[in-house]
C-alpha cells in the first residue's frame, strides 16, 4: 500500500535542514543571514533527540567564524564522520580555501548554501547568486532548486551523489526568495530516502578516515614535476558525477511523482525562443511561458539543476531540435568578463551544436531585486527583435550604459482562484510572526497551497515589514512580491501617508487600518489619493483600533494577534471556528517559553479581533484631488534618492540617479536619517519643566538621540515662543534658558528617558502619552523641535562636555535617529561617543546591529555640526574590523608624518614667513594632542591656504593634507559576535600592535544582527539559537585577557548602571596614548526582558545586572602603573547575589530554560552564580595586586 502523502508549510531553509539532517553526522556551524535558520533547526532537533539515517542525533558544533567551520568540516570529514555546515555569501568565500582542499581529497561532503548578495559597493544580505558563482572552480559539484518544493525533492541528490563519487557539493537555492519563503509542499519521508543510500558507499567512506591503525599521510606538499600530472588523476571521478546526479533524480521521481533531470525544459515541444535560468525565476518564468504560448508563442525554458560539473550532452539533450533564439540568464555580476558565467557556459556547450542557435545573455535580480512573469516575457520580447541586445539586464532602467530592456507592464498571472493579501506592519510588532503563523493555519488545515514572503528595509526592530501571502485550489509558482492583492492590511496609520499602501489593489478588494482615529476624525486622516483609490476601484474597508486593545489588554504594542484574527474574520479564508482554534494552537507554541501570562494575553487578542467597523465609501471621493503637497527645503539627494526610498520606491529610481549624484562608488550623504519623520511610536514623551531638574539623563539614555536639552541666550530665547525655565547649572551658563524637547516624529516610544527621569520629590519631568501623529499638541510639538534645531545653536563650547554626565548631553549628538531598535542598548554608547570625540572621529565598524543601524540606506543617522565636521564611518566586513580600523590609523599617521615632513622644511627655509614658521611649530609640537592640533590648525590652515594661493608648491600640498591637521580619533566598533569570535584574532592583535586606536565592544552576549545566536560572550545557562539547550560553558573574559598585556587600557561598562562611570572610561580610553578596549553591555531585544516595559527599561535592567553581580564594572588604566598604582580598578559595589538568579529569570533567554528543561535548569542557574561569583572574585584577586614596585624610574 502508498504511503499516504505529507504535506507540511514550512520554508527553504527548514526543508533544506529536513534532508540534511538525515545524511549529517557532525554539522560545524556558523551564522549568517540568510542561511542561519537551517543551522538553527538541526541544533533544535538534535537537541530534542531526533534521529538521523543511523540512529543518531547530529553533533552540533558552533564555530568562531566560516573559516573555522569549514576546517572543522575538513577535519571532521578526515576523521569518518559525515560532515555538512550550512553558509552564504561572505561565508562561503571565507571557506573557499578549504573547498579546494575537500574537493582535492575528494571527500563526500555536502554544504547547503542560501545563495547571496557579496558586498561591493555595499552589503546586502539579500539573494543573487554571487557567493556561489565565487566557487565555481574550487571542484565542488554544483546542484540548484528552485523553490521550496525542490529544496525538499532534490536536496537528498547531491547527498546520494557525493557518497557515489566521492565529489563534494554544494547545494544551494536563492537567499530570502526561497530559503524564506514559507509555501505548501509535500514532506519527504526519511524511511523512502533511507532505501536510496548504498551501504557500500558508507562503508567506502568510512574505510577511507585517517586512522592511527591504519595510518596513511595526507595533505602533502608536492613538487613541480608531479604537481600538474597528479591534478589530473581525478577527472574521471567528475566525468561521472552527472550520470550518477541523473540516476538520483530517477529515483527522486519515484518517490515523489515529480521529474527532475539536469537540465529539465519547460514550454512549448517546437518552442523557437527559449531561455536558460537556474533557481527561484525559473517558477516565475513559468507562468510567463505559460501565459505567452496560451496567446500563441512557441517559447520554452531549461531550468539548471546541475551546474557544476556542467554536462554538455545533457543540455544539448534538453533544448528543442526547433530553436533558433536562446537568452541565458544570470543571476550574478561578473564586471570586465565578456559575459557571467552561465552565458558563457551555455554558449560554450553549444559552440559547435549543428542547430547553431543565436545566444545572449543578461542579467536580472542582483539583491534580491524582485523578478516577476513580465519581466521574463521582456526577455522573450528581446529575443523576437531582428538583433536581440546582448549583455542586458531586465528588471531595472539604465539610462547610463543602455543595457537594460524596456518594461512589461504587470499581469496577474497566479493559478485561477488564487487570493492575494499583503500586510504592512512595523518591525516587532508581530505582523510577520502572526502571518508565518496564518499561513500554516491556512495550509495544514485547508487543502489549499499556499505562499508566504516577507520583504524588509534595513532598519532593526522599528522598521518597515511587508508580508505577501498567496492562498489558491492549484500550486503557486509565483516567486516574486504581491504586487495585485485581493485583501491589503495596513498595520501602522502613519504609513497611509508614507506609502503607496493601495497600489494594485484590486477591483472590489479589501482594505483593513489599524487606526486610532473614527468617525470624522478618520475621514480626514485618510489622503485623498487613497480615498479616490477606494472609491474609484469599490474597495470595501474596515479599520479597528488595535493600538488600543492591545493597551487595554496588556499587550503594550502588539497588535499583530488581534490584526491576524480580524483578517481571518473579515476574509473568511478558512472557518471562522477553525481559525480561532488554530490561532490559539499556534499562540501556545509561539508564546509558551515566554510564560502563560503571554499566553493568556494573546488569547484575548483573538476574541477581540472581531471589534473592527467598516467606512462608508462615498461615491464623492472618486473625483477627489490630490492633498497639496509639502514642500520643504531637503536638499535634492533627499528629494531624489532618499525619499524615494524611504517610500518603498527605490525600483522606479534609474542608474542616472545614482550617477547625478556622485553614489556609484557607494558614498553616501551623512545626516540623511534626519529627513525620515516617520511617527511610527506608539507612545512619546512630554516633558513638564516643575518636575525638571536639569540632569539631562534622559537625553544620556536615548538610543536615538530624539530628547536633547536645548540651552538659549537671551536672543534666542527672547525669539523663541514655547515654555523654558532658568538654567541651574553649570555657572557658564547661568542667565540663559533651557528646555528637553522631544523630536515625536523620530522617537520610537521606548520609555527609556521617562524611566530613568529622577523628577522632583518623586514626581517625573518626562511622562509617556500615546502619540497621534495628528493630535494639535503632537503638531507643535514637531514644530518646536525643527524650530530649536534650526534656530537654537549647541552651547558645547561654553562647558566642558567630558567633565560629567550633565554636560555631555549640551554637546550635539552627531549619530541621530539610527535605525536601531527601540530601547536599544548599543546605541547610547555610540551616540555619547559622537558627542564627546566627533568633530575628529573616524569609524571601522564590524557587519552586524552596529553597522545596519549606523550606514543602512537610504537613512545615515551619522551627521555633522554647524562646521560641517562629523564622524567619517565605514564598514568592511565582520571579520576584519579591527584591521581595517588599524589600516585607518596608520594611513592618517603616515599623513601626519608627511605633513611633519613639509612643515619642517618651512621651519628651517630662511625665506618662509616667521607667522608660518611659528604656527607650523606650534602645530608640530601640538599634533598628538586632540586640543593642541585643534587650536594650532585653526591658526596654520589660513596661512597654508594663503601660501597655496601665492603658488608656494609646499603649501599646495598642504592645502591637500590640511584635513589630517586635528588629531583623529580612531574608533572601531563591533559586536561580541565580531570581538569575542569571528574577528578576535584581528582584535587581539591590534591591540597588540600598540597604536593609538579605541575598540568598542558592544555586547549583547549574542548575535544580535543574525537574530540571536551563542557566541563566546554568551554566559552559562542562557538559551540561545545554537545553544537551545542552553549554554554549557561560561563566558569568556575579553577584557581580563586582553590586560595581560599591561600597555592596553580596558574598561567595562553599563551605562544604566553608572552613567559617570560609563563617561569617565569612555573620556580615559581616548585619552590614552596607545591602544583601548572599551566593552559596553548592551542589552537587547533578542533577551526577551520580561520585566514590565520590556526594552523600554533597557536602562535599568543594565542597573539590575550590575547589581546582582552578572555584570562589572572596572577600569584597566596603564599610566597609573607610572606612579606605582595598581592599573585595575573595580567600580561596581559588592554584588547582591540574593538577586542574582531573579535578574536570570527577568530574562525569556533564561526563563526558557526553566520551562523547556525544569530539571536542569536549577543546576545551570547555580552554575551561572557560581561562574558569576568565580569572575568577580577574580577582579577582586586583581584589584588587591600591590604594584609599588613598578614606578618608572626617569632615566
Amino acid at each position: 500500500m502508498a504511503k499516504e502523502k505529507k504535506f507540511i508549510t514550512c520554508d527553504g531553509n527548514t526543508a533544506a535542514a529536513h534532508v540534511s539532517y538525515m545524511f549529517t553526522e557532525v554539522a560545524a556551524i556558523y551564522p549568517i543571514t540568510p542561511s542561519s535558520p537551517m543551522a538553527e533547526h538541526v541544533d533544535e532537533w538534535a537537541a530534542k533527540g531526533r534521529k538521523n539515517l543511523f540512529g543518531q542525533t547530529v553533533t552540533v558544533q558552533e564555530m568562531e567564524s566560516e573559516g573555522g567551520a569549514a576546517g572543522a568540516v575538513h577535519g571532521s570529514l578526515q576523521a569518518g564522520a559525515l560532515t555538512t555546515t550550512f553558509t552564504a555569501s561572505q561565508g562561503l568565500l571565507l571557506m573557499i580555501p578549504n573547498l579546494y582542499k575537500i574537493a582535492g581529497e575528494l571527500l563526500p561532503c555536502v554544504i547547503d548554501v542560501a545563495a547571496r548578495t557579496l558586498a561591493s559597493h555595499a552589503l546586502s544580505i539579500f539573494g543573487d547568486h554571487q557567493d556561489v558563482m565565487a566557487c565555481r572552480q574550487t571542484g565542488m559539484a554544483m546542484f540548484c532548486s528552485g523553490s521550496v518544493q525542490e529544496v525538499m525533492d532534490l536536496t537528498a541528490v547531491p547527498h546520494l551523489a557525493t557518497l557515489k563519487t566521492h565529489v563534494p557539493f554544494i547545494n544551494f537555492f536563492d537567499g530570502f526568495r526561497t530559503s524564506h519563503e514559507y509555501h505548501k509542499i509535500e514532506e519527504i519521508d526519511q524511511d523512502q530516502v533511507a532505501k536510496l543510500v548504498d551501504p557500500a558507499d558508507i562503508q567506502n567512506f568510512r574505510d577511507r578516515a585517517m586512522s592511527p591503525e591504519r595510518p596513511v599521510t595526507r595533505g602533502t606538499a608536492e613538487n613541480p614535476e608531479t604537481f600538474f600530472t597528479h591534478r589530473e588523476a581525478s577527472n574521471e571521478y567528475y566525468d561521472k558525477v552527472p550520470e550518477v546526479v541523473e540516476h538520483y533524480l530517477g529515483e527522486i521521481y519515484k518517490i515523489t511523482g515529480r521529474e527532475y533531470h539536469l537540465f529539465n525544459y519547460y514550454g512549448a515541444k517546437d518552442a523557437e525562443n527559449i531561455i536558460v535560468l537556474m533557481g527561484s525565476a525559473t517558477e516565475a518564468a513559468r507562468e510567463a511561458i505559460d501565459y505567452m504560448n496560451a496567446k500563441g508563442k512557441k517559447i520554452g525554458m531549461v531550468a539548471v539543476h546541475l551546474y557544476r560539473p556542467f554536462s554538455v550532452k545533457a543540455i544539448r539533450e534538453a533544448i528543442p531540435d526547433t530553436v533558433k533564439r536562446i537568452a541565458v540568464l544570470d543571476r550574478t555580476k561578473e564586471p570586465g568578463a565578456e559575459g557571467e558565467p552561465l552565458y558563457l557556459d551555455v554558449k560554450s556547450a553549444l559552440y559547435d551544436d549543428p542547430r547553431k542557435p543565436l545566444i545572449v545573455g543578461g542579467r536580472y535580480g542582483l539583491g534580491s531585486s524582485d523578478t516577476t512573469p513580465a519581466m521574463i516575457i521582456s526577455v522573450f520580447n528581446n529575443l523576437e527583435m531582428p538583433m536581440p541586445k546582448d549583455h542586458f539586464t531586465v528588471g531595472i532602467v539604465d539610462d547610463v550604459t543602455f543595457t537594460s530592456l524596456p518594461e512589461v507592464p504587470e499581469i496577474p498571472m497566479g493559478g485561477k482562484g488564487t487570493f492575494e493579501a499583503k500586510f504592512y506592519g512595523l518591525g516587532s510588532d508581530g505582523t510577520v510572526g502572526a502571518n508565518k503563523n496564518s499561513v500554516q493555519i491556512i495550509g495544514n488545515n485547508t487543502n489549499k497551497y499556499c505562499q508566504a514572503y516577507f520583504s524588509y528595509d534595513s532598519k532593526k526592530s522599528g522598521g518597515f515589514t511587508c508580508s505577501h501571502l498567496r492562498f489558491g485550489d492549484s500550486p503557486i509558482h509565483s516567486t516574486y512580491q504581491v504586487n495585485t492583492p485581493n485583501f491589503v492590511a495596513c498595520h501602522v496609520q502613519a504609513y497611509m501617508n508614507m506609502y503607496d499602501v493601495t497600489r494594485g489593489l484590486r477591483d472590489n478588494g479589501t482594505f483593513l487600518l489599524n487606526t486610532i482615529f473614527d468617525g470624522e476624525e478618520l475621514i480626514n486622516f485618510i489622503p485623498n489619493k487613497v480615498k479616490r483609490y477606494f472609491a474609484q476601484h469599490n474597495i470595501s474597508v474596515y479599520y479597528i483600533n488595535a493600538t488600543k486593545i492591545g493597551q487595554e489588554i496588556g499587550l503594550g504594542n502588539r497588535t499583530n494577534t488581534i490584526l491576524q484574527s480580524a483578517f481571518f474574520r473579515i476574509t473568511k479564508v478558512i472557518p471562522l471556528d477553525l481559525a480561532v482554534e488554530q490561532m490559539k494552537a499556534f499562540i501556545v507554541k509561539s508564546y509558551s517559553k515566554k510564560g502563560q501570562d503571554v499566553v493568556d494575553l494573546n488569547f484575548k487578542a483573538v476574541e477581540r479581533g472581531g471589534e473592527y467597523k467598516q467606512l462608508t465609501v462615498d461615491p464623492a471621493w472618486a473625483k477627489l484631488a490630490d492633498n497639496a503637497a509639502k514642500e520643504d527645503d531637503a536638499p535634492a539627494f533627499i528629494k531624489e534618492i532618499v525619499r524615494p526610498m524611504n517610500a518603498q520606491a527605490g525600483d522606479l529610481l534609474k542608474v542616472s540617479d545614482f550617477v547625478k549624484h556622485d553614489t556609484v562608488d557607494g558614498t553616501w550623504s551623512t545626516g540623511t536619517a534626519a529627513y525620515d519623520k516617520r511617527g511610527v511610536e506608539a507612545f512619546v514623551p512630554v516633558w513638564n519643566s516643575d518636575n525638571c531638574i536639569q540632569c539631562n539623563k534622559c537625553a544620556y539614555s536615548c538610543p536615538h538621540a530624539c530628547i536633547r536639552p536645548f540651552v538659549m541666550d537671551e536672543k534666542e530665547a527672547a525669539d523663541f515662543k514655547g515654555n523654558a525655565i532658568d538654567v541651574l547649572a553649570p555657572k557658564a551658563l547661568k542667565g540663559m534658558k533651557f528646555r528637553i524637547e522631544t523630536s515625536v516624529l523620530d522617537c520610537l516610544g521606548c520609555g527609556n528617558c521617562a524611566d530613568v527621569c529622577p523628577g522632583k520629590k518623586g514626581e517625573k519631568a518626562l511622562t509617556m502619552i500615546p502619540f497621534n501623529i495628528d493630535a494639535p499638541e503632537m503638531v507643535k510639538e514637531a514644530q518646536t523641535w525643527d524650530y530649536l534645531v534650526k534656530n537654537v545653536k549647541s552651547k558645547q563650547d561654553l562647558v566642558d562636555i567630558k567633565s560629567n554626565v550633565k554636560n555631555s548631553q549640551f554637546a550635539q549628538p552627531l549619530f541621530e535617529f539610527s535605525g536601531a531598535c527601540s530601547g536599544c542598548g548599543e546605541t547610547p554608547y555610540v551616540k555619547l561617543v559622537s558627542q564627546l570625540f566627533g568633530d575628529r572621529e573616524m569609524i571601522a565598524n564590524a557587519t552586524g546591529c552596529s553597522s545596519i543601524y549606523s550606514a543602512s540606506v537610504p537613512s545615515t543617522p551619522y551627521t555633522t555640526n554647524a562646521k560641517g565636521q562629523g564622524p567619517a564611518f565605514n564598514n568592511s566586513l565582520f571579520e576584519d574590523f579591527s584591521e581595517f580600523g588599524l589600516g585607518m590609523a596608520l594611513a592618517n599617521k603616515k599623513m601626519k608624518e608627511r605633513i611633519t615632513l613639509l612643515l619642517s622644511q618651512e621651519v628651517n627655509d630662511d625665506h618662509v614667513p616667521a607667522d608660518f614658521k611659528e604656527a607650523a611649530q606650534n602645530w608640530i609640537e601640538n599634533k598628538d594632542d586632540a586640543e593642541g592640533s585643534k587650536t594650532a590648525a585653526e591658526a596654520l590652515k589660513p596661512l597654508i591656504a594663503k601660501g597655496a594661493e601665492a603658488g608656494c608648491p609646499v603649501c599646495k600640498e598642504l592645502k591637500t593634507l590640511d584635513h589630517y591637521l586635528v588629531k583623529r580619533s580612531q574608533w572601531i566598533i563591533g559586536g561580541d559576535g565580531a570581538s569575542y569570535d569571528i574577528g578576535y584574532g584581528g582584535l587581539d592583535h591590534v591591540l597588540a600592535s600598540g597604536e593609538d586606536v579605541n575598540i568598542l565592544v558592544l555586547d549583547t552576549e549574542v548575535y544580535s544582527n543574525t537574530g540571536g545566536q551563542s557566541s563566546k560572550s554568551t554566559p552559562l545557562g542562557a538559551i540561545a539559537q545554537f545553544a537551545a539547550q542552553g549554554k554549557r560553558i561560561r563566558k569568556k573574559d575579553l577584557g581580563l585577557m586582553e590586560t595581560t598585556y599591561g600597555y592596553v587600557y580596558v574598561a567595562q561598562v553599563a551605562m544604566g548602571a553608572d552613567n559617570a562611570q560609563t563617561l569617565k572610561a569612555i573620556r580615559e580610553a581616548e585619552a590614552y596614548h596607545g591602544p583601548s578596549l572599551v566593552i559596553a553591555y548592551s542589552p537587547c531585544i533578542n533577551h526577551g526582558l520580561k520585566r514590565k516595559g520590556g526594552m523600554g527599561k533597557s536602562q535599568a535592567e543594565e542597573a539590575l545586572a550590575v547589581e546582582c553581580g552578572y555584570w562589572h564594572l572596572w577600569r584597566f588604566n596603564p599610566e597609573l602603573t607610572k606612579e606605582g598604582k595598581n592599573p585595575f580598578q573595580i567600580d561596581s559595589k559588592e554584588p547582591q547575589w540574593d538577586k542574582f538568579k531573579d535578574f536570570l529569570l527577568g530574562e525569556v533567554r533564561y526563563l526558557s530554560i526553566k520551562k523547556a528543561y525544569p530539571q536542569e535548569a536549577d543546576e545551570l542557574f547555580d552554575q551561572a552564580e557560581k561562574m558569576a561569583k568565580a569572575r568577580y572574585q577574580s577582579y577582586v584577586r586583581k584589584a588587591q595586586e600591590d604594584w609599588s614596585d613598578n614606578v618608572e624610574k626617569e632615566n
